[in-house]
């Protein structure tokens, strides 16, 4: 029971930080901000991908979070 609270409360502080990490990500495209998104790319990626091997959320969700976030970046680029 202590492993199971304690798994849980890393999990959620976990998933927590990926959601973040996202949501600024997003949020710096939302304001057309291509170099910043940019320069945020490999660490977003890099948590994504480690929360996909975690458990945290699965392969083909961080697969899709990534190439979402990938598109929009190029379409940023393009315009």
């Amino acid at each position: 029971m202590r492993q199971t609270k304690r798994k849980t409360l890393v999990n959620r502080l976990r998933k927590s930080r990926l959601r973040h990490q996202i949501r600024s990500v997003r949020r710096l495209l939302e304001h057309k901000d291509a170099k910043g998104a940019q320069d945020a790319l490999p660490a977003t990626f890099s948590l994504i991908d480690r929360s996909a091997r975690w458990g945290i959320i699965k392969k083909n969700t961080a697969a899709r979070y990534k190439s979402r976030i990938q598109a929009r970046l190029k379409a940023l680029a393009a315009a």
